[in-house]
């Protein structure tokens, strides 16, 4: 084979392995755990012991979120977290920059505590960090590692790691948003299902995408709505072909673009004889620049009007309103439903003692009435 020509194989195989790396950094926010394998091509093309990205850096607050790869041991990542992190003279890099540690400590990287009593058991010599730093405050390591059996880190391996960091800093940057935008996703959720409202989203093609735990509880019970194959049927004929009616409209994205969205409604008759289920079907507009069929594109509320909500916590209730725990009691027997005799009667005390306590309650709380105080409750 001409020289030309094994110059030009040798550079192509090497673009393709940087593809693939670059590749393994953007999709590692979406792996679990993450950046396993972009970490493992680093080791690899390193010849490195083991590769570690401390996400989240040990403190004296918690432990810390590490991914390692290449063998280690639960004894020593719990060493590292909870004793010598704090005595480890290699970190807070400059950003950007790719060093050994005896290059930023010196010579007395080989005497320090970290180096004698932590690495070279593991059988650790060479080590080469660099550290991230975002703008909305994340801080991240990267540290690779090699024996005493393989040569240092040279000037290649370094210009590697340092064409590695930007791209590992951008999904770093991806990874904190996704990380943001799935805890607050799992914070609405749940209080979705605490108001006992079932969820069923659809894609745009009418395909059911996911539902919520109520949901699933009310489908589960099979009075009147359930789930089959993927699509909702109901006991009622025509309820459920106006039903698939609206879901279809929804689906289809009928509105115009400077229109609300599509809301509709019915009501599903229960077989059992219980209230009928409120059954609502919202269209979801896509974002401006939306793109892809797997985002929900209608959704199906679900509300049992029978349904019996948590009960409200009773400290909660008497921080809140500053009751003393008979009033919160009472308070709390009321917004259930019950009259005032039945709670007196509940409450073992007579019924001036429960008037006195309501009077005392509607002083604190602000409302004349029994019905604005369990609307108060209700709402709070």
């Amino acid at each position: 084979m001409p020289a030309s020509e094994l110059v030009q194989l040798t550079t192509t195989e090497r673009f393709r392995e940087l593809d693939a790396m670059v590749g393994a950094l953007y999709e590692g926010p979406l792996t679990t755990p993450p950046w396993q394998q972009a970490l493992q091509m680093l080791q690899d093309k390193l010849g490195a012991e083991h590769v570690t990205l401390m996400l989240r850096p040990p403190s004296s607050d918690h432990s810390g979120v590490m991914i390692n790869t290449g063998e280690t041991t639960r004894q020593a990542t719990e060493s590292y977290e909870t004793h010598f992190f704090s005595i480890d003279p290699f970190v807070r890099l400059e950003e950007g920059e790719v060093v050994t540690a005896e290059e930023m400590v010196g010579r007395e990287w080989l005497n320090s505590t970290v180096y004698k009593e932590y690495l070279r058991p593991l059988g650790v010599r060479h080590l080469l960090g660099a550290d991230i730093y975002t703008d909305d405050g994340v801080e991240c390591r990267l540290r690779v590692t090699r024996t005493d059996q393989v040569a240092p880190f040279s000037e290649d391996d370094k210009a590697l790691v340092r064409f590695v960091l930007p791209h590992l800093k951008r999904a770093i940057q991806l990874h904190s948003r996704l990380d943001f935008l799935e805890t607050e996703r799992q914070l609405f959720a749940g209080t979705i299902n605490r108001m006992l409202l079932g969820i069923i989203s659809y894609d745009e093609q009418g395909n059911i995408l996911e539902t919520n735990e109520e949901a699933r509880r009310i489908l589960g019970e099979k009075d009147g709505i359930w789930m089959t194959r993927d699509a909702l049927r109901l006991d009622r004929t025509t309820e459920e072909r106006e039903l698939h009616r609206i879901i279809r409209r929804a689906c289809s994205g009928e509105c115009a673009e400077d229109t609300p969205a599509m809301v509709d409604a019915l009501a599903v008759t229960r077989p059992s004889g219980r209230a009928s289920l409120g059954v609502l079907i919202k269209t979801v507009p896509a974002g401006e620049y939306s793109e892809g069929r797997n985002r929900p594109a209608a959704v199906v509320y679900l509300r049992d009007p029978e349904a019996n909500a948590a009960q409200p916590s009773h400290e909660l209730v008497r921080r809140l309103f500053g009751l003393t725990r008979m009033e919160a009691t009472l308070a709390l027997l009321l917004a259930e439903g019950l009259t005032l005799d039945e709670a007196a009667e509940e409450m073992n005390v007579r019924r001036n003692t429960a008037r006195t306590h309501l009077r005392s309650i509607f002083c604190k709380t602000g409302v004349t009435r029994q019905t604005m105080l369990v609307r108060l409750l209700l709402n709070s």
